[in-house]
């Protein structure tokens, strides 16, 4: 008697996909997602500055202003970093006038520019107020013109607005 020998069948392992080929486009869209950011983010720069191009006439200092003309609060009603602001918008009026204030007050409150946060009680509970006086009196005093200032204000506190 002879015994047929019985093949098993051995079933078929599922094809498993690697873990690389899985991580490949995930890899493929975050490179993507980061030369994108980094083109919006250049070409962001080159659009602000293009519209900030340093002012070279009294016109163009002129067109920058917000036309506050209200007197800045005395520093002597404040304390502390209040009062050094204070002071420092009072010292740089036409430097002030010429910047856009990033707490949007000018949206809530009406204020024209970021000397009106000083002509009135505003700045006194406000950070970013503060933040900026120093900030572009500081590279005021570091020999930048209103429209440079204004650039570098603008690239170091724009947000988006909430």
């Amino acid at each position: 008697m002879s015994k047929k020998s019985k093949k098993k069948k051995i079933p078929r392992k599922k094809q498993v996909k690697s873990s690389s080929s899985k991580k490949l486009p995930i890899i493929m869209l975050v490179a993507i997602l980061i030369v994108a950011g980094g083109y919006f983010l250049y070409s962001k720069n080159n659009r602000i500055q293009a519209a900030y191009s340093p002012a070279k006439t009294p016109a163009d200092i002129e067109a920058l202003k917000g036309g506050e003309t209200r007197k800045t609060l005395s520093p002597v009603l404040f304390v502390g970093k209040v009062a050094r602001a204070y002071s420092v918008a009072g010292k740089n009026r036409e430097l002030m006038d010429s910047i856009y204030c990033y707490c949007n007050c000018k949206k809530t409150i009406g204020h024209k520019s970021l000397l009106s946060c000083f002509a009135d009680k505003h700045a006194v509970g406000c950070d970013i107020c503060q933040d900026q006086a120093f900030y572009a009196a500081s590279r005021f005093e570091a020999g930048n013109d209103i429209a440079q200032v204004r650039f570098a204000v603008d690239k170091k506190f724009w947000r988006p607005l909430r």
